[in-house]
């Protein structure tokens, strides 16, 4: 019988601004052609995610403005820290992926970056930008749901 390993993920980092600029309609898992120097800088979790977006170009998924700081100890073997990247993903994947991008106001944003058994990843959503209105709607719920919690925590000392 065999023993079914558990996922371990470390997560390296997390675009949090996302969720608020974006509907996340569809995610996706995909791995990141990285080069050495790369790979040791993302163990020493120097990433960021802020400005960063993906485009379909060529057959290719490329993650544009993901900013991996330069290793330290990687002296002339050090990578430009905002080069494109190459995202691995199925032709399948891919080929969706362009289809639903063209379409008006979707667009690839990276959600997180993270080792899944030792492995980079990188979570792509499928996303479509939110307005202003939706976003006050968004902190209108976060409130109320804060205010419902905070009244039942003060309802369970009485």
């Amino acid at each position: 019988m065999a023993i079914k390993e558990e996922k371990q993920i470390k997560i390296i980092t997390e675009n949090r601004r996302a969720r608020h600029e974006y509907h996340f309609l569809e995610l996706y898992e995909a791995g990141i052609e990285l080069l050495g120097t790369e790979v040791k800088s993302l163990r020493n979790g120097k990433a960021n995610l802020q400005d960063a977006y993906a485009k379909v170009e060529n057959g290719e998924v490329l993650v544009h403005n993901m900013h991996i700081s330069p290793y330290e100890m990687g002296n002339r073997f050090n990578h430009d820290p905002k080069r494109p990247r190459r995202l691995l993903l199925h032709k399948s994947e891919i080929n969706r992926l362009y289809s639903k991008v063209r379409e008006k106001g979707w667009t690839l944003i990276p959600s997180r970056m993270y080792f899944l058994q030792g492995r980079a990843k990188l979570e792509l959503a499928l996303a479509q930008g939110k307005r202003l209105h939706d976003k006050r709607n968004d902190l209108i719920k976060k409130e109320a749901k804060r205010d419902i919690e905070r009244t039942m925590k003060e309802k369970q000392r009485i």
